[in-house]
């Protein structure tokens, strides 16, 4: 298995910290948050990209992607009733996936639930139409860069649109293009009253990223969810890309977070 931890779990460490111990603890990748780096990634020269990639593949890492793509930015809306701004939207989009190849990695997660809503008044079938024709856009753009753009399911918490993984899939089937494919996300799929394992042999073999966090917040381990079957299932599935480990609630400490996830996933692993 090839482990990662999303960066912004770190909040006030330089970067060069960051992957210093991501590193010494075993991880073998680092996903980024856009906000931790820059207002907008359009604001980062290629310089400053280049700095970037060095300071984490230095310390022996990998630089996995870019996810919470529209966290903390002002302006953008996928399903805005606006086209000016749905236009503005899908064209950071593409900065964003230039920047992520640019970086380095492989694979953009696009969750941000609140710029994908689905405001009152806008039709669900012309915010889907819409969405498609910008998501074959980035198909197009992530293929052209050696990337994966990917949709992430959430939950019908936190989003109105695309609210489980079947429905993901139905977005990546219908724009049919290798640059658009999608991923699974431990804590929005133990919202689905399905088992968590169904729904990934569901969504096999559209997904090429899985965040792992538990439906409290924290990390894997960290909780009561049990992710050995969650493994086992991706094993057999023959899954070789990234697992994330990606947390919300940082209470317990970026280094606790960390050094316990890690060390339960790779426990359970050898189980």
């Amino acid at each position: 298995m090839k482990y990662a931890i999303c960066n912004e779990l770190f909040e006030g460490w330089p970067l060069d910290k960051t992957a210093a111990f991501v590193a010494e603890l075993g991880y073998h990748g680092l996903e980024l948050a856009p906000f931790t780096l820059c207002d907008l990634v359009t604001d980062l020269s290629s310089g400053q990209r280049r700095t970037i990639r060095r300071t984490i593949e230095d310390a022996g890492l990998s630089v996995v992607g870019l996810h919470w793509l529209l966290a903390h930015t002002n302006g953008f809306q996928l399903n805005d009733p606006d086209p000016a701004v749905r236009a503005r939207t899908a064209q950071y989009l593409i900065d964003l996936i230039d920047c992520c190849a640019e970086l380095g990695g492989g694979v953009l997660i696009f969750g941000s639930p609140q710029q994908r809503d689905i405001p009152p008044g806008r039709a669900p079938a012309e915010a889907w139409k819409s969405t498609a024709e910008i998501m074959r856009r980035c198909g197009e753009r992530a293929q052209q860069q050696g990337v994966l753009f990917c949709i992430e399911p959430l939950s019908r918490n936190e989003t109105n649109f695309i609210v489980n993984v079947d429905e993901a899939a139905e977005l990546v089937r219908q724009v049919d293009h290798p640059g658009l494919q999608m991923m699974v996300d431990v804590k929005a799929m133990s919202s689905d009253v399905r088992p968590i394992p169904q729904q990934i042999r569901n969504a096999h073999p559209l997904f090429h990223h899985v965040h792992l966090n538990d439906p409290n917040l924290r990390g894997p381990g960290m909780g009561e969810l049990d992710f050995g079957p969650i493994l086992q299932t991706l094993t057999d599935l023959d899954y070789t890309r990234w697992l994330s480990v990606e947390v919300f609630d940082f209470t317990p400490g970026a280094e606790r977070t960390a050094r316990e996830s890690l060390g339960y996933l790779t426990t359970i692993e050898v189980a």
